[in-house]
């Protein structure tokens, strides 16, 4: 026979854990999203982007990875501020790249990278924030240089 205050304890351990581990969205691999917003003309377009913001995930980026979804991307954040320059090696879909100033300004945006090309894409500018969306998601949302992209990495 199980003793009910142990067995209230456990059950309560097990609900406090599966609650702390609910408050931050994740995707279908388990990586963990947040919010972020760019706003054009258009309006506000909303995301839910996933962070790289060590050297060993920025590297790795969105190698090897499904096409993104409409209202998914992954913003990578750098502890600089300087000219960027990207590629697409072993990312097997194409890519919008968004480069974006410490102040949440677009640089830059190299529209449709094309897969799995070790060809350097330059922000032609000092960035210190690079947003990759699904290929065509710039244009679709009116992006274009001097828009504000909102999340708390950027000063506002």
């Amino acid at each position: 026979m199980i003793d009910r205050g142990l067995f209230g304890a456990l059950l309560a351990m097990v609900l406090l854990g599966a609650c702390a581990g609910a408050g931050t969205p994740k995707d279908a691999q388990g990586n963990p999203l947040e919010p972020l917003s760019i706003t054009t003309a258009s309006g506000e377009h909303r995301f839910m982007v996933e962070i790289a913001d060590d050297d060993a995930e920025r590297q790795r980026g969105l190698m090897h990875r499904e096409p993104l979804a409409d209202d998914r991307g992954m913003l990578f954040q750098f502890p600089d501020v300087a000219e960027r320059g990207f590629w697409m090696r072993n990312t097997p879909s194409p890519l919008d790249i968004i480069y974006i100033d410490p102040n949440g300004r677009i640089v830059s945006i190299v529209r449709d990278a094309a897969p799995n090309s070790d060809q350097v894409l330059p922000s032609n500018g000092p960035a210190s924030g690079v947003l990759e969306l699904r290929a065509g998601r710039a244009a679709e949302i009116g992006a274009k240089p001097g828009d504000r992209v909102r999340h708390p990495f950027f000063a506002e």
